[in-house]
């Protein structure tokens, strides 16, 4: 219990010393580098670390490590945080491929949940998928849309949908700028109406966009209206909100939300992920201050902060 909360964050990446995304369409750095070259890409680079500092020294984190531990250590770590903070859970929704992240999992089956994270356009998708579930224990589906290559809408895919709706796993799909201050602010991808023509095709898969929609207010609350298998999750500093229209802010996303979608759509997640700042409980300890200040009732707090999330995981609380 945190806060007389249970918690479950919907929303972790696990730190390993593996690429946390395999396989997932172009490599965009190296695709920009074979067209723009090594200097340029430097550049970008740089641009972007000087928003990274800035985000940093704003929520008083410090910087990642520049020699982390195995991942081995990593794991403990994990344990560590969610002792130290009372959680009930933490899900990884990336880390190192489908395999290496089951492994980490296994390590602390009650503490740790995982997602399967891997392209869904192969021709092995789907059979990828159910194996990742049914064999190694992850419970869910992640996937970055501006990441892939082609429409996230391509019936390609949809072998994998449904296999979501076989396996009945929720799915978290990014959309809107990827990689914070300096990452992707447009692709095919970037709109979360894009999931529309899926989800609407697929009412019995429950689809999760992160962090409010990433600066997509109204199209991410119109998809909602239109798809009610469509959830919400509230992850990360949301620091979009100071460049969207508007006068924005987390308290008044939750407002807003809970207005459209009620508490049983929305889910708790931080988006936490290196070491040495582990568990990011500066922005549980920010969102937990807004609900309580809109006056939601104990059971929307539930819901919102653990309730949804056991509900689509089939835990018990």
């Amino acid at each position: 219990m945190y806060l007389e909360l249970e918690i479950i964050d919907f929303h972790c990446h696990f730190p390993t010393n593996k690429p946390w995304f395999t396989g997932m369409g172009d490599d965009a750095r190296q695709t920009y580098i074979e067209k723009r070259g090594e200097r340029r890409a430097q550049i970008l680079q740089q641009q972007a670390a000087a928003y990274r500092d800035e985000w940093r020294l704003a929520w008083d984190f410090g910087p990642s490590e520049q020699s982390p531990p195995d991942d081995e250590t990593q794991a403990q770590r994990w344990a560590d945080e969610i002792e130290k903070y009372g959680l009930r859970a933490v899900v990884f929704v990336t880390g190192g491929g489908n395999d290496h992240l089951a492994s980490i999992v296994a390590k602390y089956p009650n503490q740790f949940i995982g997602f399967a994270h891997h392209y869904p356009f192969a021709d092995t998708a789907a059979d990828e998928l159910k194996r990742a579930v049914t064999e190694l224990g992850l419970r869910g589906y992640k996937l970055l849309a501006p990441n892939l290559d082609r429409p996230i809408e391509d019936e390609v895919a949809y072998p994998v949908w449904e296999m979501c709706a076989e396996l009945d796993i929720p799915v978290l799909i990014h959309f809107g700028i990827q990689g914070g201050g300096g990452g992707i602010a447009w692709h095919e991808n970037i709109n979360p109406l894009k999931l529309y023509t899926v989800a609407h095709d697929f009412p019995d898969v429950n689809f999760v966009i992160p962090h409010f929609g990433c600066a997509w207010i109204r199209e991410t609350l119109q998809l909602c209206w239109a798809c009610r298998n469509v959830h919400i999750d509230t992850s990360g500093s949301n620091q979009w909100v100071r460049w969207v229209d508007g006068d924005w802010t987390v308290k008044k996303l939750f407002r807003k939300y809970i207005e459209t979608l009620g508490s049983e759509r929305i889910i708790f997640g931080t988006d936490s992920s290196y070491f040495p700042r582990g568990f990011a409980v500066r922005y549980l300890q920010d969102q937990i201050r807004d609900c309580r200040e809109l006056g939601l009732t104990d059971m929307q707090l539930r819901d919102i902060f653990a309730g949804n999330a056991a509900r689509l995981l089939k835990m018990d609380l």
